[in-house]
């Protein structure tokens, strides 16, 4: 009886492992055949004096050298890394908010909810196609408010700095609404039991939203902010298609520079050799932001 039960319990143990298996293959060859792979030929590739389509030859950690050397790189970084210290608390933040007022459970909020939402099942060209008509200079709709204020006309997409608060409202626009759900899915999930018990003990509702929702929302918060700096830090068509890294290359960014390089300037070695080097960049950030914020979690 024992011998069959263990038989009937093994047969059963390798179906689910079959079955596990069956889910697991069709994704894991697409991750080795599309990510794995690349990420690898980049890393070779990297090693090599390659153009587009030429001939390469093998040249050590000489492309390397020269990114580190090359000043147009690190205005690149340095640009990539601005955007992504303004734009990463303000995305998180606006979307707690929207998240909060979401979650009151007002008359209205399923549509104000996809209103907000909506924006970010839109392409890219999409997006900035819009933006770019809203902050045009003379008709634009931005040029006539700050015309009934008095401002007079303000070139958003041409001035140095105001190009990086146009292209910093576009990616909230387009963007805040996966940090809401986020949020939202976070503010769900705690129990309506803490709230009361606070209510009883007297809190009001500054005192809940510090001391009850915000310590509750620390995975979320995480969660929100790695995956917001890793987006921030991959930034590229808002600025190239708004601005095409302008003026000057005050707005060109790391991934921009990386495509002029490869595409535009036909050197697919260094830009191999650039992307190597943002990769272990954001990968290290990365690490650092999670070591951080968990033992601040802790």
């Amino acid at each position: 009886m024992d011998k069959s039960y263990q038989s009937i319990k093994r047969k059963n143990a390798v179906r689910e492992n079959i079955t596990a298996w069956c889910f697991i293959i069709p994704f894991l060859l697409f991750f080795l055949c599309f990510l794995l792979y690349p990420i690898l030929k980049g890393m070779k590739l990297s090693l090599f004096d390659a153009t587009l389509g030429g001939r390469t030859f093998f040249i050590g950690i000489q492309n390397y050298a020269a990114m580190f050397q090359d000043k147009g790189f690190w205005q690149a970084m340095f640009n990539t890394l601005f955007f992504v210290v303004i734009s990463t608390p303000t995305i998180v933040l606006v979307g707690f908010i929207f998240a909060m007022f979401i979650n009151s459970r007002l008359k209205g909020t399923i549509f104000i909810r996809t209103c907000f939402f909506s924006p970010y099942v839109l392409s890219m060209s999409v997006v900035t196609g819009l933006w770019i008509f809203i902050f045009q200079p003379y008709t634009g709709l931005v040029t006539q408010l700050t015309n009934v204020l008095g401002i007079g006309e303000m070139y958003w997409l041409n001035t140095k700095w105001l190009v990086w608060l146009a292209i910093l409202i576009t990616t909230v626009w387009w963007t805040v609404g996966f940090n809401m759900i986020l949020f939202l899915a976070g503010l769900q999930d705690i129990p309506e039991d803490i709230y009361e018990a606070a209510r009883i003990d007297g809190a009001n509702s500054r005192q809940m939203l510090f001391s009850v929702t915000v310590p509750m929302l620390k995975d979320t918060t995480v969660l929100v902010i790695m995956l917001q700096t890793i987006a921030s830090f991959k930034l590229f068509g808002q600025t190239y298609l708004m601005a095409g890294g302008g003026p000057g290359t005050h707005t060109r960014t790391i991934v921009h520079y990386i495509y002029e390089t490869g595409f535009t300037n036909r050197r697919m070695g260094r830009a191999a050799a650039m992307s190597v080097a943002f990769f272990v960049m954001v990968f290290i950030i990365t690490m650092l932001q999670n070591k951080v914020l968990g033992r601040k979690k802790d």
